[in-house]
């Protein structure tokens, strides 16, 4: 008689042989290179969008920017439900008429280059979300291959702790080494393990801070070193950079809005025209007529000093962002020149690692060529800290230099 649980466990065991298949299948994704990041992060980001919304808006006030103003039509009728003559609508005198505001002063052509400023001021800060993007893409990928690197360092240097363990337990169990040599080295095995971890949280993090560019909560994704570059050795405009663009493109929209408001300080004609009907003789006449403000009061000043004071923080702006730009080239080009011009400092020659336990605990001797010589710094530095590797407790291994037999 078959078991009641034989069903529910192969059921549980096809789903168990079903996720090992799918493992492996997502494992073998195609990995994700630099320029696929940079095309998925430009399609996808919310920055990108943001931009360029903005830019939408910016034309679309530009293209209402060029209308004129819509015609005014008016009815009007006078002398009904009086008293006397006037009783009903037999005296009535009818109108109806059309009236045009005509912008005097070029409102109209001011407005629309006020608009258009912002829309070329809006074109280069789509062009700066964009370099923004491709930058902090490169930096995040290479911030995630960095992760993956040290976690691989981590893992070999973990190796390498437990292999020392297990030497030091081997010691021990032969009466070589005091236990506290034991202790020790699983101790520093433990912390080699917990740095695994460590890196294994860095690595992770990295990679969601680089698929958060566009808006992917999936980190698990595959990473392709990208080939070197070429040096760019062409001379950098410092002028020419996306910032000093837009510091440009700012002043020059501050300045349109001082000739906008200016222009709007100007009073506008309006002109009417239409036909009269008197209902008591049935006659018609036309009337002719047109209205303009009296700027006594209001002339716009207040909004021309404020368009003025934005035009002069533009230029001091601009000013700002220009020696900002200059010193941002000379730097990068002395850092080039810099990094150009260092050449690496011999490493230290690292002595093979052994299991063996009498090689372990042998006393170490130098020969008398190669012998640390007493109250002088090598020259050969250590490789992480770039410090001097002797006295010997600091790295002993690090004696003789890789150039000694």
């Amino acid at each position: 008689m078959p078991s009641p649980y034989a069903r529910p466990a192969a059921v549980f065991g096809a789903v168990l042989a079903l996720v090992s298949l799918g493992a492996p299948l997502r494992a073998a994704a195609a990995p994700v290179t630099l320029a696929a990041a940079l095309e998925r992060a430009q399609a996808q980001s919310p920055l990108i969008t943001s931009a360029q919304a903005a830019l939408a808006a910016a034309q679309g006030r530009a293209r209402q920017a060029g209308f004129s103003p819509n015609p005014e039509a008016s009815l009007e009728s006078e002398n009904i439900a009086g008293s006397g003559p006037y009783e009903g609508f037999s005296n009535a005198e009818t109108t109806f008429s059309i009236g045009q505001r005509l912008e005097l002063g070029g409102k109209r052509r001011t407005r629309a280059a006020a608009a258009q400023a912002e829309v070329e001021a809006a074109i280069v800060r789509v062009a700066i979300a964009r370099a923004d993007l491709i930058q902090e893409v490169k930096t995040q990928y290479a911030q995630a291959l960095e992760a993956d690197a040290r976690v691989a360092l981590a893992k070999e240097a973990a190796e390498r702790a437990n292999d020392l363990a297990g030497v030091a337990a081997t010691l021990v169990e032969a009466g070589r080494e005091p236990p506290l040599r034991a202790l020790r080295a699983r101790t520093a095995s433990d912390e080699a393990d917990a740095a695994v971890l460590a890196a294994q949280a860095q690595a992770a993090a990295a990679r969601r801070a680089l698929t958060s560019l566009w808006a992917d909560p999936d980190p698990e994704i595959d990473l392709v070193e990208p080939p070197a570059g070429p040096t760019l050795s062409a001379a950098i405009d410092p002028t020419a950079s996306l910032d000093v663009r837009l510091a440009q493109a700012e002043r020059e929209a501050a300045q349109a809005a001082i000739d906008r408001e200016r222009a709007a300080g100007k009073p506008d004609l309006t002109i009417q025209a239409g036909v009269r009907r008197f209902e008591q003789t049935g006659d018609q006449a036309l009337i002719v007529g047109f209205t303009a403000p009296i700027p006594i009061r209001d002339r716009n000043q207040g909004n021309v000093a404020a368009a003025r004071a934005d035009a002069t923080a533009a230029e001091a702006r601009e000013r700002l962002v220009l020696a900002r730009s200059v010193r941002a080239v000379r730097d990068a080009q002395a850092s080039s020149r810099c990094s150009m011009s260092w050449t690496p400092r011999p490493r230290c020659r690292l002595p093979a690692m052994t299991s063996s336990p009498r090689a372990l605990s042998a006393p170490r001797r130098w020969p008398r060529s190669n012998a640390p010589p007493r109250n002088r710094t090598p020259t050969c530095p250590d490789p992480l800290t770039r410090k001097p590797c002797w006295p010997p407790w600091r790295s002993a291994a690090c004696w003789p230099p890789a150039s000694a037999p």
